[in-house]
């Protein structure tokens, strides 16, 4: 009966994780949760607790920096919308230059138009995506 209390300790610090969003609740439920399996193997509570212990320990030692680092590094910046083509290759489809033209990436026609005035590219071309605006694609040398 006393793994239930383990578990109970578990979902007590889990809720009070959400609230404090400092990771360490949450490695401190994951202890109690080592503390339920030793209870679930026998009823000795200085065991229950060493496991508590160690497994809290463990986490907060080596998985809360890890984790801690992971979600407040600059690099997991996700690029959404258009700007996920910048920088993509495209074939010329319709003969581009500063006027108009097209281009195909993958299987979606984009207008497409030349970042420098006097460029043009010719059909087949391939060009490299440097700008979106709205529904063009500004377009450069590959």
């Amino acid at each position: 009966m006393s793994w239930l209390l383990w578990l109970i300790a578990a979902g007590l610090l889990t809720a009070g994780e959400m609230a404090s969003l400092d990771l360490v609740l949450i490695m401190l439920a994951g202890g109690a949760l080592g503390g339920m399996g030793v209870a679930l193997a026998t009823d000795n509570v200085a065991l229950q607790v060493a496991g508590f212990v160690v497994v809290s320990l463990a986490l907060l030692v080596v998985v809360r920096p890890v984790a801690k680092r992971h979600l407040t590094s600059r690099t997991t910046e996700q690029i959404d919308g258009v700007e996920v083509y910048v920088g993509r290759t495209a074939e010329v489809s319709e003969r581009v230059d500063g006027e108009s033209g097209q281009v195909k990436m993958g299987h979606d026609e984009w207008s497409a138009r030349t970042q420098l005035d006097g460029e043009s590219y010719e059909v087949g071309a391939v060009v490299r995506i440097v700008q979106i605006e709205g529904p063009i694609a500004y377009v450069s040398r590959a």
